[in-house]
């Protein structure tokens, strides 16, 4: 199943805005992770459908993959 592109434009903001508070980072970094993860692939690609998960399970899942990379002190 595939997402209408204007819903998605606005749930990605609601997840990297999520993201940036849980992380304590930049609305601009959490952006830039973002689009750089695989999060974003998965929703992006319709995987498992992934765009009907909450903003907040989706900003967990980048919280693990960020601090899977090393990005986080935490």
């Amino acid at each position: 199943m595939t997402a209408n592109p204007i819903l998605l434009q606005k749930k990605y903001s609601r997840v990297i805005e999520c993201f940036a508070r849980q992380q304590e980072i930049s609305l601009d970094a959490a952006l830039d992770f973002f689009y750089h993860s695989q999060v974003y692939q998965l929703i992006r690609d319709g995987v498992s459908d992934m765009h009907c998960m909450s903003d907040a399970y989706l900003a967990e899942e980048l919280k693990q993959e960020y601090a899977e990379l090393g990005c986080s002190d935490r």
